[in-house]
């Protein structure tokens, strides 16, 4: 058995589709562990002023994480090291110690000034009470271990991906959930305090980063703090991941004002908004990173040797597969909300009130899962052809458009009583307080599908895309598979209402999977019956061998 984990750490990943099955069963594994996570945490507090002041906490150390941590993002310090390695071992031994050293006195410094700037950012930003933004600041002085600790995690990546070493890093996520689980579980009764969860999150990080020590010393590149290092080294990796950072850290800080703004609404306003955000990031895991990440290797490897005509084929297979299963998903989402909500975080102090308001959240924010996943591919392509700015400026754009909406949305729902009356009817969330909070998954959804249409306008004319017919018939078939999935799961809801008891934990999960699983089954049906390229390419995919790619895992990219 241990003979055979051995062997499979060794295979090579090379097709599209079987890399992106291996790293879509990664990150279904990890939003598992992640989703029983948020289900603990929703039946200790529930919707309530504990778990906002939780969620506040993250937002200044993933702003810290994604500016700094990113500079040690695997996609950018393997290509140095990899070729550092080829040529001299004790070069790739060098480098490693440089990027550490550097890293660790960049992120030791910022952390540290901004332990003592973080009380005057939650006092000018955050609508808390005195005893809840102290907390606040004192989960986020905790958790700013974090991001030091990921950010070594990162370095180990690069090493241990480099030898093709993929399980450690692919659990490590898993791990990094698992911990968080602990400080609930053990390390929240023990302190009787909040404090106890910050705790968890950072022996999480350490689990990260600590599952990769084995590899790391067995292969000899344990890194070395050193005060004398190549500035000439540094700068090449700086140039590289400047651009990744500034577009990361626009999104983070987007996020942050959402959250600021969730903060002066009703209590539980940031709670509801996050949870619903953990749970429209599942479909985006799986499949937009899942296939964007499989893409890259390819796409960087064709545009070096100039084939542009194959390039720009390679992007237009990942965007009809990210829409061809993007569209199911969000019909369903938005059908089956109440059951999913329901199923994964109702349960103790989590009330109907809790699950019906984050079900309207969640079907705003599935909306734009299409956008969502095509922006991680086009940015890719962008970064595989070495043009940052556009993407870059593209994001930017794109962020402080969702900040903009976010208070117009707020202002409209605060001051105009009929339209925040129209979408509590239409999202079903009528008679609860709170409902202002509906206006940043509107303006967070917006941002991101004006986002895609604009990264796709200039995808098409720096690359010279003409040939669309196949994307556009991949569009229309997954458009009315998916209208016919969502159409027969919500006739079948009501079908299941009268048989199944709706007041138990089984009665909604059976009544959400069956009306699901209906729906699926007349999909797929119909488009066999319309001949689907992509149901045959995915059977063709399923029928190969997995183990024939060599590929990248994702970073993490937040907190």
């Amino acid at each position: 058995m241990v003979a055979k984990l051995f062997r499979l750490l060794q295979k090579e990943f090379n097709g599209l589709h079987e890399a992106a099955f291996l790293l879509g069963f990664f990150a279904l594994l990890s939003q598992i562990v992640a989703i029983v996570r948020d289900r603990i945490f929703a039946s200790y507090f529930g919707a309530g002023v504990e778990l906002d002041i939780y969620y506040a906490a993250f937002r200044i150390p993933d702003i810290i994480f994604v500016s700094v941590s990113s500079f040690v993002a695997i996609t950018v310090v393997m290509p140095f090291f990899i070729a550092k390695y080829e040529k001299d071992k004790e070069q790739a031994k060098c480098f490693i110690n440089n990027v550490f050293s550097v890293f660790f006195i960049l992120i030791v410094i910022v952390c540290s000034v901004m332990y003592f700037f973080i009380p005057s950012i939650v006092e000018r930003f955050m609508s808390f009470d005195k005893e809840s933004a102290e907390m606040v600041v004192t989960l986020s002085r905790i958790l700013l271990l974090s991001p030091i600790l990921l950010g070594i995690s990162n370095i180990f990546a690069s090493i241990t991906q480099s030898f093709q070493n993929f399980l450690v890093y692919a659990i490590s996520p898993v791990l990094y959930n698992i911990g968080i689980v602990i400080g609930l579980v053990v390390f929240y009764p023990m302190f009787d305090d909040l404090k106890g969860l910050a705790l968890g999150v950072v022996l999480g990080a350490f689990l990260h980063m600590a599952i990769q020590l084995p590899v790391v010393i067995k292969h000899g590149f344990m890194p070395r703090f050193i005060i004398r290092f190549s500035l000439k080294e540094i700068k090449g990796v700086a140039t590289l991941a400047l651009p990744r950072t500034l577009g990361l850290s626009a999104q983070q800080l987007a996020l942050f004002v959402l959250v600021a703004l969730a903060s002066s609404m009703a209590i539980g306003s940031i709670s509801v908004f996050q949870l619903a955000f953990n749970l429209q990031s599942v479909p985006l895991s799986i499949i937009g990173v899942s296939y964007s990440v499989a893409a890259f290797p390819t796409l960087a490897r064709l545009y070096s040797k100039r084939k542009m005509n194959r390039f720009v084929k390679q992007v237009l297979t990942a965007v009809r597969h990210i829409v061809f299963w993007s569209f199911p998903i969000m019909f369903l989402f938005i059908v089956l909300r109440a059951q999913i909500v329901r199923t994964i975080l109702g349960a103790g102090e989590f009330d109907w009130s809790d699950t019906r308001l984050t079900a309207a959240i969640l079907a705003i924010f599935a909306v734009s899962v299409i956008a969502q996943s095509l922006i991680l591919l086009m940015v890719r392509a962008y970064y595989a052809a070495g043009n940052t700015k556009v993407p870059v400026l593209i994001n930017t754009i794109s962020a402080i458009f969702i900040i903009l909406l976010a208070y117009f949305f707020n202002h409209l729902f605060s001051q105009f009583d009929v339209i925040r009356y129209f979408f509590e009817a239409l999202l079903r969330v009528e008679n609860i307080s709170g409902t202002n909070v509906l206006a940043l998954p509107f303006a967070y959804s917006t941002g991101m599908i004006m986002n895609v249409f604009l990264l796709w306008h200039f995808f098409k004319k720096d690359f010279v895309v003409k040939q669309t017919d196949r994307l556009q018939q991949t569009f229309r078939h997954s458009l009315y598979g998916a209208f016919v999935m969502g159409f027969i799961s919500y006739n079948l809801l009501d079908v299941f209402d009268d048989v199944l008891d709706l007041n138990t934990f089984f009665g909604i999960f059976l009544q959400g999977a069956l009306a699901g699983i209906g729906g699926i089954v007349f999909g797929i049906a119909l488009l066999k019956v319309m001949k689907n390229h992509e149901i045959k390419e995915i059977q063709k995919a399923l029928h190969r061998k997995f183990w024939k790619t060599k590929t990248v895992l994702p970073d993490q990219t937040k907190l």
